[in-house]
C-alpha cells in the first residue's frame, strides 16, 4: 500500500503509464471514502477524462496486486477501493450509511489467526477483517422521510 502523496502528484502506477492510468490513480488520491470501479469511473466521466470502465478495472485490479490500494467487498459483494494512509497492516471499520472508513489494528485478531493456522499446519497466513456499522454521525442523525 502507498500512503496518499502530497503536493497534489498522483502515486505512480504500476504496469504501462497511459494518461487513463494516470487519471484513475489521480482520482484515487481525491477521495477518503472506498469507491467502487463505477463510481470512480462515473466521477472520471463528469470531470472530462474519457477513460473506460474496463480500464478503470483493469488499473484498480493493478493496484490492488501491487498493494498500493485496499479493497474490501461490501455486503452485496462488490468490490470497492481507496489508497491508505499507512503500509502496516490494519484492518477497517466501515460505516454502511456513509461509507467513511476508519483504519483499525487488530492485535488479538493478528494472535488469533496465527494461532488457528499453527494448529492446522498453515504458514504464510494472511487474513482481511473489515468490520461494518453505523458511525456516529450517521446514528445521530434525523431518519429521512
Amino acid at each position: 500500500m502507498v500512503t496518499a502523496p502530497t503536493g497534489g502528484n498522483p502515486a505512480p502506477v504500476r504496469g504501462r503509464s497511459t494518461r487513463q492510468r494516470a487519471a484513475v490513480a489521480a482520482a484515487l488520491d481525491e477521495v477518503d471514502e472506498f469507491r467502487s470501479a463505477q463510481e470512480l469511473h462515473d466521477m472520471l466521466k463528469h470531470r472530462g477524462d474519457s477513460v473506460g470502465l474496463t480500464t478503470v478495472y483493469r488499473t484498480l485490479q493493478s493496484l490492488a496486486d501491487a498493494g498500493e490500494v485496499d479493497v474490501l467487498r461490501t455486503s452485496d459483494g462488490e468490490s470497492v477501493y481507496r489508497r491508505c494512509s499507512t503500509d502496516d497492516h490494519h484492518h477497517h471499520l466501515v460505516c454502511r450509511v456513509c461509507g467513511k472508513a476508519v483504519e483499525v489494528e487488530g492485535p488479538a485478531v493478528e494472535q488469533w489467526a496465527e494461532t488457528i493456522a499453527a494448529q492446522h499446519g498453515y504458514v504464510n497466513v494472511a487474513h482481511t477483517v473489515e468490520i461494518f456499522g453505523t458511525c456516529a454521525e450517521c446514528a445521530s442523525a434525523p431518519a429521512q422521510a
